[in-house]
């Protein structure tokens, strides 16, 4: 399991962090281990994970799905759960109608202010991640599995 999960150091994180505050205005402490595949997703897991001894235990994954890295950082849903609530900046705020269109996994014409990936709030919950385009659409990336 192991072999393909680095665990990332401080300086990883603090970049990870970094590109966060930047695109989010997210300025808290996130106390867990973060770990990256060879795609570049990342997950989190609670530190202590690291007392259990795994070499003897068959594991897909471990920890939750947080973000991709690529061209910037892309939030899973669950991330945009951790983040939005202190996030200050790049929220795109839906409407009961928009809400509707995003769960069905359809792309929103919507023109914001903001810029690049944005997160979606319904109300006081956060639904995923979005990126919000020159042509005024905010793509979805609501996995198929998830949507309604």
């Amino acid at each position: 399991m192991m072999q393909n999960l680095k665990i990332l150091n401080k300086k990883e994180i603090k970049k990870i962090l970094g590109a966060i505050e930047s695109q989010w205005g997210f300025r808290e402490e996130l106390d867990y281990a973060f770990l990256e595949t060879e795609k570049g997703k990342v997950y989190l897991a609670n530190k202590e994970i690291f007392s259990i001894d795994l070499s003897k235990l068959k594991i897909n994954s471990l920890g939750i799905y947080f973000a991709e890295i690529k061209s910037g950082i892309r939030l899973s849903i669950e991330g945009s759960q951790i983040i939005g609530p202190k996030a200050t900046k790049n929220i795109v705020e839906l409407n009961d109608e928009e809400a509707k269109q995003w769960m069905a996994g359809l792309d929103l014409d919507k023109q914001t202010e903001c810029k690049d990936f944005v997160i979606i709030k319904y109300k006081d919950d956060f639904l995923g991640t979005g990126k919000q385009t020159k042509e005024g659409k905010v793509l979805n990336f609501v996995p198929k599995v998830r949507r309604m």
